[in-house]
């Protein structure tokens, strides 16, 4: 236990970006306010600094548990003493972490009990670096279940962790309005801040597209890819945006929306769709789901 304890203290990168991000916000909120950039929504940018707490004190928990959970898997890898802290290993380490994240974020969206625990990263109606900090809170108790593969291939819990915090920091800076586009051979390989508006945006063609952590070419290879039309600005929030920003109602509104349907169906094939589903599926109604709608869109 004290050598997991001495490995999981070395997982300390989130206090260092966290001031970073604090003092990126500020500095976009001194930016937009003096060149008049309707960028922010008090009661929006006040809810994704509670949401931001929330995951702090959510995260203590399942975060030492999976690090314990990953040290053990990694003294069982039969890989263990062939991985090490190589170039190589991080190289490779990177891929496979940025297309675990893609899976994970996939399911958020597409799973509904999961989507209750990310919704509220997206029910933010601006897109700014308080957004950022605006983390899915339930995911918590899940997120890491996508990752236990990682120390059976030899990879130690610390550098698993590391990468995570990694590909955080890189996603930080995707949430801003400020950088319009990349050049172009940057924006086919990597995830850019056009790229994530899209994946922020409630418009139909836009729906549960680009996933991506870093590199967006598991959307482009696996059919979750849209580009950023000129014609077709995103509209930042939910399909339904919440009527309150209290951080409470945007913490558990979907959880509370998916006890009514439950409750409401009277097969239990149907009780247990509401929680495997897609959101917008019904038992009763017109099916909603995001690629239903953009089936018909088309």
């Amino acid at each position: 236990m004290n050598e997991i304890l001495e490995q999981y203290k070395q997982d300390d990168l989130i206090y260092w970006f966290l001031p970073i991000f604090l003092l990126a916000f500020l500095l976009e909120l001194i930016y937009a306010r003096r060149n008049k950039l309707d960028l922010h929504d008090k009661s929006d940018t006040i809810a994704s600094f509670w949401m931001m707490i929330y995951v702090v004190v959510a995260d203590l928990l399942p975060k030492f548990a999976a690090f314990y959970v990953f040290f053990y898997l990694h003294e069982m890898s039969p890989l263990k003493d062939v991985v090490g802290r190589q170039w190589w290993a991080w190289a490779l380490l990177f891929v496979l972490d940025d297309f675990t994240y893609y899976c994970m974020h996939r399911a958020n969206h597409e799973v509904r009990w999961f989507w209750a625990g990310h919704v509220n990263h997206h029910s933010a109606i601006k897109m700014n670096f308080a957004t950022a900090l605006r983390q899915g809170v339930g995911e918590r108790v899940h997120k890491y279940l996508f990752w236990l593969p990682l120390p059976l291939l030899g990879f130690d819990a610390l550098m698993v962790f590391t990468m995570m915090s990694i590909s955080l920091f890189y996603q930080f800076w995707l949430h801003t309005e400020l950088v319009k586009r990349l050049p172009a051979p940057i924006e086919f390989v990597f995830n850019s801040p056009s790229h994530h508006r899209v994946h922020h945006a409630s418009n139909v063609r836009y729906l549960d597209c680009n996933h991506a952590g870093t590199l967006i070419i598991w959307d482009r290879l696996l059919g979750t890819f849209s580009k950023e039309m000129s014609d077709e600005p995103p509209v930042y929030g939910l399909t339904h945006n919440l009527e309150s920003q209290r951080p409470l109602h945007v913490l558990l509104h979907e959880y509370q929306s998916i006890i009514r349907d439950v409750k409401r169906a009277n097969l239990w094939r149907d009780k247990l769709r509401y929680l495997v589903y897609a959101p917008g599926w019904s038992h009763d109604g017109p099916d909603r789901r995001a690629k239903t709608l953009r089936q018909a869109l088309d």
